[in-house]
């Protein structure tokens, strides 16, 4: 097994991908190896000696694809270091402070099947043009309408490479 750190995402509009691609630039930056791939496209974790895995949030929960990738990787991943990350919008409203302890509950499936040596919670963007679903896109736009998102790129990129620094020394134990 090599010291090279997977750094895998599943994401719907692309925020996601670009907090993964962060994380992983901030961690060969530190001096690790680092492969950034979709969690649809691996297949074997073998080759890693750590993990770090994200997914964007819809309602509450981790999109479908990253839950079916912790379930398949479960046993392997107790094995490794393992970190997890998330990206939501609740994360950028306004006061998202007083949010942060709840959205972290998101992450409690994650949890139950293999225990993160740290977690990073992100904003995330809103562009409503890249949202696939008309009624999702009529959600977002009211949820615009009535103040509670504003349409834009809210990702905090010192707080994503903060966490990734602070997250190495764990994955490379």
């Amino acid at each position: 097994m090599s010291d090279k750190i997977l750094v895998c995402y599943a994401s719907q509009a692309g925020s996601t991908r670009g907090v993964a691609e962060a994380i992983g630039k901030t961690l060969n930056e530190g001096g690790a190896q680092v492969d950034v791939r979709p969690m649809q496209e691996v297949q074997d974790l073998a080759a890693y000696r750590a993990v770090v895995a994200g997914s964007a949030v819809h309602g509450g929960e981790w999109l479908p694809e990253a839950i079916h990738f912790m379930r398949t990787h479960r046993a392997t991943l107790t094995q490794k270091p393992f970190a997890a990350f998330l990206v939501c919008m609740t994360l950028s409203m306004r006061n998202a402070d007083k949010y942060r302890e709840h959205v972290a509950t998101w992450l409690e499936p994650v949890r139950a099947l293999v225990r993160p040596v740290s977690e990073g919670l992100f904003a995330g963007a809103l562009d409503i043009r890249t949202i696939p679903s008309f009624g999702d896109r009529l959600k977002f736009r009211l949820s615009v309408v009535f103040g509670f998102w504003k349409e834009g790129d809210h990702r905090d990129w010192n707080a994503i490479r903060a966490w990734a620094n602070t997250a190495r020394p764990l994955l490379l134990r």
